[in-house]
């Protein structure tokens, strides 16, 4: 028994089997790199993702038999529009962080509706006003996972799930349907969207594939990670530390009114099962492995990301320097998006090694900011908390997060995640396990990191200050 899991991140595509123990095999990955044409522009050739996840698909088939179903795991938010008559889309996709539409978003707030540049919504708006704008032309929207589910069964499943949903700012707060006020303001066909589904169950059939397998599970990435890291119960939490970080905590009950709260956070959909939906509150990083990418290519401090470890654990201490990482802005709960990064109390004796281990304990300090403000939020009582990503490889950087949110860290067994999470939630739908509360047992951390130390919170919340409207036009930005 195997279930087949798609697996689109920002940078990759990648296909694995799933096993009912949640273990994973066979995986095989072609790179899916984003392209930027112009600074602020961030798109993606649909197409070959598309034909990657065939080929990549039948290749998995053709080595380890028919899977017993397909789970499709996604980047979240990131749109493509294309006409149902050839299969190919009007144009790139736009991905998630694409902000060519900031402005257009800026004059809808302005009209009362609050969108945000990284939504689905203004990135499906501006392709449809480009390539059909008198809608004539029947063209399809949708989210990555909805795209590939249409290529993949030869355009008969026109789908996608709440988890998805929610972050395309489309939808009813319950995230069950598409709103119309909105669609309709922003000119967007009801025909032109795929049918809001479960997250897990039969939703369609793969008729591309060999032995046309059923689509068991659609899950946005930090919905999936939650599944796999077993956050999936009260008070349980995980943090994704790559590009960015995601910090999300399970939060059973009604959606929260809000679309933004107290402490910064913004609800969304975890998942849903037979119509019901669970809920999470996600606090965002909006800058987290860039930082140390900054140092590799910019500054040419260390050769490889994984050289940051080593070089930063030469030293004890930072010997007093505080990095803010704010290259973007700063995400929850401060949400300013026009402070920049900062680097204070350098002296003549400060080395590249005390440079690096700030960066490091820099994310480390905003990743307690994020957990602070997701307990803050939900009223969780969170006592350690579960990351994956490729900055959970960097062991000073983990002992910095311990250290920073004053409880123990728990690494994620498998580097990413998300995969394993779509695999267990076909399982459910599989009959494997019993719910997707119940895989909160399976569980199992490849370290746990406790903390031995702490940082001068007094110093830290003075360079968080300091860093803050370095930009004041875009700091009174408010999504």
């Amino acid at each position: 028994m195997s279930v087949l899991i798609i697996d689109v991140g920002t940078s990759s595509i990648r296909v694995a089997r799933a096993a009912p123990d949640g273990s994973l095999s066979g995986e095989r990955r072609v790179p899916a790199l984003p392209i930027t044409p112009v600074p602020g522009l961030v798109e993606f050739d649909a197409e070959e993702l598309g034909r990657s996840a065939l080929r990549l698909a039948t290749e998995s088939i053709e080595a380890d038999g028919a899977p017993d179903g397909v789970a499709i795991t996604n980047q979240r938010a990131s749109t493509v529009v294309w006409d149902p008559s050839t299969g190919r889309p009007v144009a790139p996709g736009q991905g998630w962080q694409d902000l060519r539409t900031v402005g257009d978003c800026l004059v809808l707030a302005a009209e009362g509706l609050r969108l945000a540049p990284n939504h689905s919504a203004t990135k499906m708006a501006n392709l449809l006003n480009e390539f059909d704008l008198d809608r004539s032309r029947g063209l399809l929207c949708g989210t990555i996972d909805t795209f590939l589910a249409w290529i993949l069964s030869g355009g008969a499943t026109f789908v996608t799930d709440a988890s998805n949903a929610s972050m395309t700012g489309l939808t009813t707060t319950a995230a069950d349907a598409w709103n119309s006020a909105v669609i309709d303001k922003l000119n967007i066909p009801l025909a032109s969207l795929p049918t809001i589904g479960d997250s897990l169950g039969h939703l369609g059939s793969l008729d591309r594939l060999a032995g046309a397998p059923p689509l068991l599970a659609v899950l946005g990435d930090q919905q999936a990670s939650m599944i796999g890291q077993g956050a999936v119960v009260p008070d349980a939490a995980k943090a994704t530390f790559g590009t960015g970080a995601m910090l999300d905590v399970c939060t059973p009950g009604d959606r929260p009114t809000e679309p933004r709260t107290a402490a910064g956070c913004f609800p969304i959909a975890g998942w849903s099962v037979g119509g019901t939906r669970t809920w999470a509150l996600e606090a965002i990083m909006l800058s987290a492995g860039t930082n140390v990418e900054w140092l590799r290519d910019d500054l040419e401090l260390f050769g490889d990301a994984a050289d940051s470890d080593a070089l930063a654990a030469s030293v004890d201490d930072a010997d007093g320097v505080v990095f803010v990482p704010a290259p973007l802005g700063l995400g929850t709960p401060h949400w300013d998006y026009g402070a920049r990064s900062g680097l204070f109390g350098l002296t003549r004796g400060t080395t590249k090694a005390h440079v690096t281990r700030a960066v490091l304990e820099g994310v480390a300090q905003r990743g307690a900011e994020l957990l602070a403000a997701a307990e803050a939020d939900s009223g969780a009582d969170i006592d350690a908390l579960r990351i994956d990503g490729g900055m959970s490889l960097n062991a000073t950087f983990v002992q910095a997060l311990a250290n920073a949110i004053t409880r123990p860290v728990e690494v994620s067994p498998v580097l990413e995640a998300t995969a394993r999470g779509g695999g267990l939630a076909a399982g459910v739908a599989l009959g494997w396990f019993d719910s997707v509360p119940a895989l909160a047992e399976l569980w199992q951390p490849a370290e746990v990191v406790e903390p031995t130390g702490e940082f001068n919170g007094e110093r830290w919340a003075e360079a968080v200050r300091r860093v803050g409207h370095w930009h004041p036009d875009l700091s009174a930005i408010e999504f």
